[in-house]
This record gives C-alpha cells, sequence and structure tokens, in this order.
C-alpha cells in the first residue's frame, strides 16, 4: 500500500520559520530528516520524500483557453497552514503509514524539542484494473 505523508506548518506567525532558525538548529532538523529517510530507505519503505520552497515561491497554474499556463500567486494569504514537505512511502499496512508519520511529526524544531507537527496520511489511489 503506498501513502503520502504531507508535513504541514503553520502559516505566518507559527513555530516553522526555518530560515529564521540558528544554523544549528537547522542542522539538526536536517539531519533527523535524512536519519529518518535512511531508515526508511533501508526498510524498503521510502519510495521518495522532498522538502518544499517556502509559501512565498508557490505559484498556482491552471490552464487557459488555448491550453496555455496561466500562473498567479499563491497560496493565498487566508492559508493557515502550508506543505513544507513529504513522503511516499510504500508499506504494509495503513497503521505503518501512522508510526512512520508520527515519527516525522518528532522532527526537532528552533529550540531543538520536537515540534510535533501534523502530519496528513492519504493512502495513493491506483488505477482499477479492467
Amino acid at each position: 500500500m503506498k501513502f503520502m505523508l504531507a508535513m504541514n506548518a503553520p502559516y505566518g506567525g507559527g513555530a516553522y520559520q526555518i530560515f529564521n532558525w540558528a544554523p544549528k538548529r537547522i542542522q539538526d532538523h536536517i539531519a533527523f530528516m535524512r536519519d529518518l529517510n535512511a531508515k526508511l530507505s533501508a526498510a524498503g519503505e521510502l519510495v521518495g520524500a522532498e522538502g518544499l520552497a517556502p509559501p512565498g515561491e508557490a505559484r498556482v497554474v491552471k490552464g487557459n483557453e488555448q491550453g496555455k499556463p496561466e500562473v498567479s500567486d499563491g497560496p493565498f494569504a487566508e492559508t493557515k497552514e502550508f506543505l513544507v514537505g513529504y513522503w511516499i512511502v510504500d508499506v504494509e499496512s495503513k497503521e505503518r503509514a501512522y508510526e512512520i508519520a508520527a515519527a516525522a511529526s518528532m522532527a526537532p524544531g528552533p529550540e531543538g524539542a520536537p515540534m510535533h507537527l501534523e502530519i496528513e496520511v492519504r493512502q495513493i489511489m491506483q488505477a482499477p484494473t479492467d
């Protein structure tokens, strides 16, 4: 079973303003993520994982009448949270996906303590086999 685990952080004045953290805290945070990813990879569960650029660099795109991209700023100011990274895992059960999400939630924050960020867990759908 494949799942996407999406790590969300508070928008604006929330705890996840990683570019304002002390360099040591950023290094600790990244080391935690690399260690988690290495463990998942060794277990054969990691399909992919990436951190994402901050929301100020995000854009919303849709195709116009000619199929050309229409690009606008996004996400919008009313957003309470934003996606900071994700994992794609291939695991035996949803319970295992939940365990991985809980581990990811424990990433250290600006003071070194676990952040307890919410991780959205969604099963990846598969196309029907005719």
